[in-house]
């Protein structure tokens, strides 16, 4: 099947060949404008007065704007309306826009901003968690709880307890293009958009308010961007909003682009969190009751933080059956830039609280972490059972509880035997139904069997022992091993959102342009949109043509966003493409006297009965008989109810899962490390693309690991972002990845009715880093019997700090 061929991405060689095309490269008209916002240097404070003369004055300079040259109030906040294009008499923080430049030229536009004069009546910025919680400065009246049973008796009533906090940072975004935007002058007052984001219709609706038209007078087109990761979901809005204000105002194109020091400090990150917690939990390491407080650091307007602090909840049992839990949510109101959508959405602070909390459990019971993460595991869909059994493996619960834990784990991973067929047995009844915190039944687990796939695969018991008795021989060098799971829900939280539409057209000589309202952002969504379109037509992919996200052309579209490209938009495409070649077939059946059903596409022909057809011919005689070749398709998300403010229902359709181990060593003299190995066995349904696939995987992973390592983002007392230049943020390179690194998909097919029964993989892999600071904590702990309690990110400075308290 077309569709499942490890094709390279459809723009590889312009990659690498640098030729291929972004906003930034357009070429321009010789009277466009160009545009630079003047910041604010202060956190918060009220205008007292703007001297904009020598701006004005500046060479090349035509224009500058104050909030009070705007033709009215403009808005480029995503929805709540709370976030001004230029500032209006106060300040929220470092870094918002105060004025605009309007000038010939790029460089002459950002020198102009650095010569506005602002004076500022400074006050006391709100920059902390605990500065927050005590202004009471928050986006909710109060906090966010949701419940399943009584937590507070569960923990009460254990045989331990354990209580503890983890400080989680935030992260750059640091995609290769930064934002960008070019705006051209449309009659009636319209404008025609070209920027670099992943929702080409919030660009459209937020234009269309600010220059007081209808959406239908604005078209918004996305050809590609140079990376995304959520931060052109919303941050892009209000360099398109200015674009489009100047070129309506001064009837010549005008463009804007953030140099990367500005880009840095405008826009959001992801949300740092602080989650405490306190569990109560079995000899066995079975959780039996939970609470966790999180704590959401959400920046001076609310953006999307109300779904991120949402989704963190949503996975905050990751891979573990909770019988009673608590989870309380503050989305807290601070003087820093407005915190974003980043990869996961929340998601992966959410699974890494209750990940500290299953190593925590390890740790003071002496247990393997990967022992008391499987008896916390739900059932799996293929084998039989239920909690609080689920997550041993039959032959696993007959070990002897004395043994050491590579004795243990070695009995346990003998009697896994067949690697593939033991792991697909039909699926069995389980006992009693598992659900979730908010209340959706798990009904396609798969990770007991993919844990026991990846232990064996990837020698962990035998590695272990070998590791402690490395530790126990070495003094400054340590290591450390970590496995860690992902169970991740698939669909956007906010129900309608989960809606998507195709164009397709069929010319006359059989070639296929195809259009979706999907962008593009290098994960090569267009070449697994393209490789659907060939598989229903049963022609090579080469022959679809995709061409740049419209508005014009596929309308009210969603955000490329929570993991969801592919399986809406290949759904609507598939659509669109079956409504095609029906009608062909119905018209090829007729000329031939055959039924429609006789008439199969495949190989690049079209046979009926004994004849075979080009597909180009094909397409020729519909043509001539006279039949549409251009259809549109359109697709929802079934099955999904959601009801935010009670935190119950179904938010998605079907989960995805993966499961790493990871190797470190760290110096406990400098706290220095390295990721020496990976192995990673992750669960993409029936893989579309599965060279694609695997490249997201790595990536996801690399970048995961990065945001708990090195990306360590520091903002002074006055709230000023002092790494705000590669220079002070580290992402990881290319020497930054693991040395051995091992990738396996897992072979099976999506439960759920997806686009050729794939899962979606663009999220989900990037939990997977957290085996990464797992095993550096693992190494730390085996430096004294103290738990480390190391925090994220776990830069060379706080595993020192780590390494000392597990001594004492």
């Amino acid at each position: 099947m077309t569709a499942l061929k490890p094709l390279p991405h459809d723009s590889a060689p312009l990659h690498v060949t640098g030729r291929a095309p972004y906003v930034d490269d357009i070429p321009l008209p010789a009277n466009a404008l160009h545009l630079a916002f003047g910041l604010s240097p202060v956190a918060k404070g009220r205008i007292a007065t703007i001297d904009i003369a020598a701006a004005r004055a500046a060479p090349g300079v035509v224009a500058v704007w104050t909030a009070e040259d705007l033709p009215r109030r403009i808005d480029v906040s995503p929805g709540a309306h709370d976030e001004p294009l230029l500032a209006e008499g106060e300040v929220h923080y470092a870094g918002q826009a105060v004025f605009l430049v309007i000038a010939e030229s790029h460089l002459a536009a950002r020198k102009a901003a650095r010569l506005g004069k602002v004076e500022y009546e400074e006050g006391t910025p709100i920059l902390s968690v605990e500065e927050a919680l005590a202004a009471n400065s928050r986006f909710e009246d109060g906090p966010r709880i949701w419940q399943k049973g009584e937590a507070a008796a569960a923990i009460a009533a254990a045989p331990h307890r354990l209580s503890g906090s983890i400080e989680i940072g935030g992260q750059e975004h640091f995609y290769l293009e930064g934002q960008a935007a070019l705006a051209h002058p449309e009659e009636g007052g319209g404008a025609r958009v070209t920027c670099s984001t992943q929702h080409p219709t919030e660009i459209q609706h937020k234009v269309a308010d600010a220059l007081a038209v209808p959406m239908a007078q604005v078209r918004v087109e996305t050809r590609r961007m140079g990376g995304g990761f959520g931060g052109k979901e919303s941050q892009g809005n209000a360099l398109a909003v200015a674009c489009a204000l100047v070129a309506n105002a001064f009837g010549r194109p005008a463009k804007m682009r953030y140099d990367r020091d500005d880009d840095m400090v405008i826009t959001g990150k992801r949300h740092d969190f602080r989650v405490d917690y306190e569990v109560g939990f079995d000899e066995a390491g079975r959780v039996r009751g939970i609470d966790f407080t999180h704590y959401a650091r959400c920046g001076w307007s609310m953006d999307l933080s109300l779904p991120v602090a949402d989704r963190a909840m949503l996975h905050a049992d990751n891979a573990y059956h909770l019988p009673a839990v608590r989870i309380t949510s503050h989305r807290l109101r601070t003087n820093t830039c407005s915190a974003t959508a980043f990869r996961g959405f929340g998601g992966p602070q959410g699974v890494l609280g209750i990940e500290r909390v299953m190593d925590g459990i390890a740790h003071a019971l002496d247990m393997d972490p990967v022992e008391v993460r499987r008896v916390n595991y739900y059932a799996d869909a293929r084998l039989p059972g239920a909690p609080p059994e689920a997550g041993r493996s039959p032959e696993y619960l007959g070990q002897d509880k004395g043994a050491g834990t590579g004795q243990r784990f070695a009995g346990a991973l003998a009697g896994a035997g067949k690697r593939f067929g033991a792991d697909h047995s039909p699926p069995a009844p389980m006992a009693e139904a598992q659900t979730t915190p908010y209340g959706m039944e798990v009904t396609d687990f798969l990770l007991n069997a993919m844990t026991r796939r990846l232990l064996e695969s990837s020698d962990y018991a035998a590695r272990r022992a070998a590791i402690a008795d490395w530790n126990a021989e070495s003094d400054v060098l340590k290591r450390g091993i970590a496995f860690s799971p992902v169970k991740f829900g698939i669909s956007f939280t906010l129900t309608h959102l989960n809606q998507a539409g195709a164009l397709v057209h069929v010319y006359q000589d059989g070639s296929i342009h195809l259009n979706h309202g999907g962008t593009e952002m290098g994960q090569g969504l267009n070449q697994k949109v393209a490789q659907v379109a060939a598989t229903v037509f049963g022609v090579d992919p080469a022959q679809v043509r995709i061409t740049a996200t419209d508005t014009g052309k596929v309308p009210n579209t969603s955000a490329t966003a929570a993991s969801s490209g592919s399986d809406l938009n290949g759904m609507a495409a598939k659509a669109a493409c079956e409504t095609i070649r029906d009608r062909m077939a119905d018209c090829l059946a007729g000329l031939h006297q055959a039924k429609p059903s006789d008439v199969v596409f495949e190989g690049g022909a079209v046979r009926i009965g004994g004849e075979s057809l080009t597909f180009n011919r094909a397409a020729t005689l519909a043509y001539e008989n006279r039949v549409s070749l251009s259809a549109t398709g359109y697709y929802r998300t079934p099955d999904l109810s959601w009801d935010r403010i009670a935190g119950r229902g179904r938010p998605f359709y079907y989960f995805a899962h993966g499961c790493a181990v990871t190797e470190v060593a760290i110096d406990t003299l400098t706290g220095e490390n390295r990721i020496l190995r990976t192995d990673i066995l992750h669960d993409v349904g029936a893989s579309l693309n599965p060279a694609l696939d695997i490249g997201q995987i790595e990536g996801g992973y690399v970048q995961g690991a990065g945001w708990l390592t090195t990306e360590e983002l520091v903002w002074d007392d006055r709230g000023r972002l002092r790494t705000h230049a590669p220079s002070t943020y580290k992402i990881p390179a290319c020497s930054d990845r693991p040395g051995i690194f091992n990738v396996a998909l897992w072979d099976g097919e999506n439960a759920a009715d997806t686009v050729y029964r794939s899962k979606a993989v663009g999220e989900p892999p990037f939990m997977l880093g957290i085996s990464a600071f797992l095993a550096l904590g693992d190494a730390c702990a085996a430096c004294g019997p103290h738990y480390p309690a190391l925090d994220a990110p776990a830069t060379a400075e706080r595993v020192l700090a780590a390494v000392k308290r597990a001594r004492g």
